[in-house]
């Protein structure tokens, strides 16, 4: 295969990254490994070192030491065989405000030996009724848009998508969710970059959360959320003539509001099964009862450090 891949050869081997700027330690002995055709999340908070590492693989940084093999190149020295094989999307990127849609995508298309048909590009991001249009008259997120289709113009074998996201509304979001989904069933691998945690929910197979430069989780999403041991959310609207003190001991701590009855527990059966008996013994509603199992989003908060946004 190009560039020395092998059949069963893993997209991304990263062994022991490491890297400095002066005194700070962005990257510390950074160690995991990408498997062909998944999507894998970088997760973090600012500073954390995702950018340094997602450059570094994209071959724009180079590393102080450790390992680092991408489609079976280093990327420090992939040259154009490698760049020919991966699509980048950045967080912002400029374009030429005086071309039109379809324009753009043919000129860059062209710069590939393998490449998508750009009338198909267009439709497949959504901008298939935006081809004659100027790009100085798209909306923030048509332009999200065009970034994916620039991104995919040679076709890549591995994706780089950092906030590939940001701007869109929700409707815009979930169909840039269902299109990431349809790349990675083609057998494009994507490495993720994003702060949209139920984005990483959703698409990605395996996440990575960078701390302060280190790896300090990885797995799936769902791994995680178990590794963290958090508990799990039980809550219901007070009802008329509600008091705490009538409730039943259960294993969980309890917080109330004027709104709601929260039970935060590791025993969520149990601590259910109590509260329903308790509430059909003394002839109780309890409206909007919600069972909530800890998530990524928890996980992520929880391995980070970081405040959750009502705190």
């Amino acid at each position: 295969m190009p560039g020395g891949e092998r059949a069963g050869t893993p997209a991304i081997v990263v062994a022991d990254l490491t890297r400095r700027y002066g005194a700070l330690l962005a990257l510390d002995r950074v160690s995991f490994t990408v498997e062909v055709g998944q999507i894998v999340a970088l997760l973090g908070p600012n500073g954390a070192g995702k950018t340094t590492a997602v450059e570094i693989l994209e071959g724009y940084r180079s590393r102080d030491s450790g390992h680092v093999s991408v489609l079976g190149f280093d990327p420090a020295d992939g040259g154009r065989p490698y760049r020919e094989r991966i699509g980048i999307v950045l967080q912002t990127a400029g374009f030429e405000e005086e071309f039109t849609v379809g324009e753009l995508l043919r000129l860059q298309v062209s710069l590939y030996p393998r490449r998508h048909d750009p009338d198909e590009l267009a439709d497949l991001v959504g901008l298939g009724d935006r081809r004659r249009t100027r790009v100085k008259a798209l909306s923030g997120g048509q332009r999200r848009r065009l970034d994916l289709a620039l991104g995919l113009a040679g076709a890549p074998d591995l994706l780089f998508l950092d906030e590939p996201t940001t701007g869109f509304d929700p409707a815009a979001r979930h169909h840039a969710w269902d299109l990431i989904g349809r790349l990675r069933d083609l057998g494009t691998t994507i490495l993720l970059t994003t702060h949209y945690i139920e984005e990483a929910e959703r698409l990605a197979d395996r996440v990575a959360v960078l701390r302060a430069g280190r790896l300090v989780a990885w797995g799936r999403p769902s791994e995680l959320e178990a590794q963290c041991g958090l508990p799990s959310r039980l809550s219901f609207r007070p009802p008329a003539g509600f008091t705490a003190a009538g409730l039943p001991p259960m294993s969980g701590t309890l917080a109330v509001t004027g709104a709601e009855v929260v039970i935060h527990t590791h025993q969520a059966l149990s601590d259910t099964r109590l509260l329903t008996a308790w509430a059909a013994a003394n002839n109780l509603d309890l409206p909007a009862l919600t069972l909530t199992p800890p998530r990524l989003e928890d996980a992520y908060l929880s391995l980070t450090g970081e405040p959750a946004d009502d705190e």
